[in-house]
């Protein structure tokens, strides 16, 4: 069984008949959500996708994350601030996303709040470490949808990259699910 998360509805258009989960926007609500339905059933496999920003933009594209990484402390004694993916689940995503980058993905509550990474999410961190914790392996896939410091919100191009996500997600889906 597969579960595909995401934080909103929107962002998972295209999921098709597998297993999927709204986790809520942000960190918090990300990790209880996430959390609460792995406890209840444990999936062969997490596939988290969505919307992302980046330092530099200038069309929707994909990003495969290698690992997440908690933007919001900053201090590793107390929490492991990264959150691998699983190699193989990378491997797979590349193969149904030719061309995507594969890199680590910032997580963050808030917009802009990331460092150390070209690519920002507000989810990543919190839903992979809890598939961590559950042993479920996990990965992130994410389209750039506007450039993190943008200002002009007319730029941003939310409905572009839900479009390119929802019609290559049955290709992912399928790619992860065979896998």
């Amino acid at each position: 069984m597969l579960l595909v998360v995401a934080a909103t509805p929107d962002e998972l258009a295209g999921a098709g008949p597998v297993a999927t989960l709204v986790c809520g926007v942000g960190p918090v609500d990300a990790a209880a959500r996430t959390a609460a339905a792995l406890a209840d059933t444990l999936p062969e496999a997490l596939l988290h996708v969505g919307i992302a920003g980046a330092r530099t933009f200038d069309e929707p594209e994909f990003v495969i994350g290698r690992e997440a990484v908690y933007c919001d402390a900053d201090d590793a004694r107390w929490i492991d601030l990264r959150a691998a993916a699983d190699p193989r689940l990378v491997e797979l995503a590349g193969r149904a996303l030719p061309g995507a980058r594969v890199e680590a993905i910032g997580t963050s509550a808030r917009v802009g709040g990331s460092s150390g990474c070209e690519v920002e999410a507000m989810e990543g961190y919190a839903v992979l470490r809890a598939a961590a914790l559950a042993g479920v392996p996990a990965v992130e896939v994410r389209v750039l949808a506007n450039a993190i410091g943008e200002p002009d919100r007319a730029r941003w191009r939310f409905a572009d990259a839900k479009r390119l996500l929802a019609a290559s997600l049955p290709g992912l889906v399928a790619e992860i699910a065979r896998g």
